[in-house]
């Protein structure tokens, strides 16, 4: 069997659509576990923020919330998938596999679907117009993921704002038993190691474990907010 990785833009009259196009420079990525939802949103404009906070505000009442600069990241307590006319809830209903997050700019979702069967996508897309959803599909392809990491953690989202000398940080300090405990070298050592200042070399490991950090934020407070009976569920490998 063929499975299918189906990406796909959809347009309608729902709040969070229409926050992002009433602020187009706002992007704003939602995760969700069925039961909270993760907003993490990214403004450029100082004024914009402090409005766009105003109006998420509306839209659920907040269980927790933190800042990074200009990004908010907040739980609702109750996810929008529930609701028949949403998204979220018709992908489920015509069993596809979602990939989050869902990525909204400009007016527009942006979502990441797996298909077992074509005539699945097709009665989604049938389903959404006769809701009034604009479609447009933007690739569709064999999918060649491994779908039981592809569907929990992306790697080219949370890789992708890593640096070369980053990403070669971590490698190195990892291989260099930095993570051990006890550790086996400490920054200064790696960095002779690799004939680098130890201020530089330890800048570039900071910010690379930063960046992964707030990567995994997301997921992490979804985790953190999932009932003791989907924590049990989860830990059935154990």
């Amino acid at each position: 069997m063929t499975l299918y990785e189906i990406m796909f833009k959809a347009t309608h009259d729902c709040p969070f659509c229409n926050i992002s196009k009433k602020y187009p420079s706002m992007k704003m990525f939602i995760w969700c576990n069925r039961e909270h939802e993760v907003i993490e949103v990214d403004v450029e404009s100082d004024s914009e923020y402090e409005e766009v906070l105003t109006e998420l505000s509306r839209i659920g009442r907040k269980v927790e919330e933190s800042f990074s600069q200009h990004k908010i990241h907040f739980i609702t307590t109750g996810c929008s998938c529930h609701i028949e006319t949403s998204i979220g809830r018709n992908i489920d209903d015509c069993d596809l596999l979602h990939i989050s997050p869902v990525f909204y700019e400009n007016g527009w979702e942006h979502y990441r679907v797996v298909a077992l069967r074509h005539e699945d996508a097709e009665k989604l897309f049938n389903r959404l117009s006769e809701m009034g959803v604009g479609i447009e599909v933007i690739r569709k392809t064999p999918f060649d993921g491994f779908i039981a990491s592809s569907l929990t953690l992306n790697a080219d989202s949370l890789f992708s704002k890593l640096t070369d000398k980053q990403i070669n940080a971590l490698i190195k300090s990892y291989a260099n038993g930095y993570y051990r405990i006890p550790r086996a070298l400490d920054v200064k050592d790696i960095a002779a190691h690799e004939k680098v200042p130890r201020t530089t070399f330890q800048d570039h490991l900071r910010r690379a474990e930063n960046r992964l950090v707030e990567g995994l934020l997301p997921y992490l407070e979804l985790y953190k907010k999932a009932s003791p009976e989907k924590r049990r569920k989860l830990h059935f490998f154990d």
